[in-house]
């Protein structure tokens, strides 16, 4: 199902065009309404008369998070603060957090993207949509609430957490869609199966997974383990929220943007170059349409390719590869990149390797020291049985030793170093309890 078929599958001649349209009168908005972006173009030499296509789009000067954060909570509003009916912050970082703000036709937008998010997910106006995505100053939960309400769909406002509570619902309402994160997802999987309670017997039929990074083989672990189709979604609160990009269950093969909202870029994030279609950089997003909180040149922080290429589904717009992690969050560990996303890769292509991982970053003898905990399986565990994890390390049996030799082997495939293996019981490794989850513990600084 297409929710807006004029719009999602606009000729991309057309769709450049009415881009071209919005950024052009976005420019000249901001330029009127707010003082910061004022002082940004005077400075850049540019008026707002010079930007009339996306292509002058790279004259214009890039905005970053700090830039929010100076003019805290709401000197970059382009609105009368009485004009304003929602406002949402950012969560997950230290002193302020980052401040949103929604007028009503920001939340009528909000609503749209998020029903044709819905809606490449498998979702159609009838069907009964778990949400656990947290309802707050968080922009998950009420993003998709909305959404889900404005396609005519019934929502289950479950928020986060309370897992117990989650899978009697998914028993006792039977619910269609379902929306979490996709650590979370995969504890709701293992609770699921320890209760004895068969997936295939549940209504749900697709899992929509976003707020953190995942890989290919965490969606076919879920949806081997609980019989859905498994998509992703992509947003951040300074752009709307969720609904920037949501995958098609047809293709499960990128992110569709919704380019008519918000224009795409990727660049070099050392030298803000745009880099070719394809090539993996850092993703940029201009609002072509939000009244209160406009932004140009966001820079997002978040690692991505994108694709023009035509898709099966018959939607036009261009497609997002899935986060591949952050530029900020990158860890550099002896002089290689590392991102979690590649050591989750690494671990799920062993056998016997559940997908629940810690990574712990030492130093000893002033050099870094990485070490990857990884869970193994249940059945593995019952095999070798639970006697060998309490022994000292020179008395693990065998199986125990192949079974570090090959994730060792598959972590240097990856990242191309050495890292210290730790092999878990089943349950040990941390747990996401539907929020954002924590893999990475650094004690480098401590």
């Amino acid at each position: 199902m297409i929710w807006n078929e004029k719009i999602e599958t606009m000729p991309r001649a057309e769709l450049q065009e009415l881009q071209s349209e919005r950024l052009s009168k976005l420019v000249a908005y901001v330029y009127e309404r707010v003082p910061f972006y004022r002082q940004q173009l005077d400075q850049a030499g540019i008026a707002p008369g010079d930007i009339q296509d996306i292509r002058d789009l790279g004259k214009l000067p890039f905005t970053v998070k700090a830039d929010l954060r100076d003019n805290y909570p709401f000197g970059l509003f382009a609105v009368p603060r009485e004009e304003i009916l929602r406002i949402h912050a950012s969560s997950g970082t230290t002193g302020k957090p980052t401040v949103v703000g929604y007028t009503r036709d920001d939340l009528q937008i909000w609503a749209e993207v998020c029903a044709r998010s819905l809606a490449m997910s498998g979702a159609k106006p009838g069907d009964m949509f778990q949400n656990a995505y947290g309802y707050g100053l968080f922009t998950g939960g009420l993003g998709m609430h909305y959404g889900a309400e404005y396609m005519g769909v019934a929502v289950v406002p479950a928020s986060g957490g309370n897992t117990a509570r989650q899978i009697m619902i998914l028993q006792d309402f039977q619910p269609d869609i379902m929306a979490c994160t996709p650590s979370y997802a995969l504890t709701l999987a293992d609770r699921l199966l320890e209760a004895g309670v068969d997936p295939a017997e549940l209504k749900v039929r697709a899992f929509i997974l976003g707020a953190e990074p995942w890989t290919e083989e965490m969606r076919r672990e879920l949806e081997a383990k609980l019989h859905v189709d498994a998509v992703n979604i992509y947003g951040l609160s300074e752009i709307i929220g969720p609904g920037v990009s949501n995958e098609c269950v047809e293709a499960k093969d990128g992110m569709h943007i919704m380019e008519d909202h918000f224009l795409p870029e990727v660049i070099d994030p050392q030298t803000g170059q745009p880099v070719p279609e394809g090539q993996v950089g850092e993703l940029v997003f201009t609002t072509l349409t939000k009244q209160a909180l406009p932004l140009i040149r966001y820079r997002t922080g978040d690692l991505c390719s994108i694709t023009y290429e035509p898709c099966i589904c018959g939607r036009t717009h261009a497609r997002m590869s899935r986060i591949l992690g952050r530029a900020d969050d990158m860890l550099i560990v002896r002089g290689v990149n590392v991102f979690p996303s590649q050591v989750e890769a690494a671990l799920l292509q062993v056998e016997h390797i559940a997908p629940h991982y810690a990574i712990v970053l030492t130093r000893e003898n002033h050099l870094d020291v990485m070490e990857v905990q990884a869970e193994v399986t249940d059945a593995f565990f019952q095999r070798v049985g639970s006697d060998v994890f309490a022994r000292h390390p020179a008395e693990v049996a065998e199986s125990i030793q192949a079974l570090e030799r090959q994730v060792h082997q598959a972590l240097r495939d990856v990242l191309g170093l050495n890292a210290k293996v730790t092999l878990l019981a089943p349950g040990q490794a941390p747990r996401s309890e539907g929020g954002k989850l924590r893999r990475v513990i650094d004690k480098r600084a401590l």
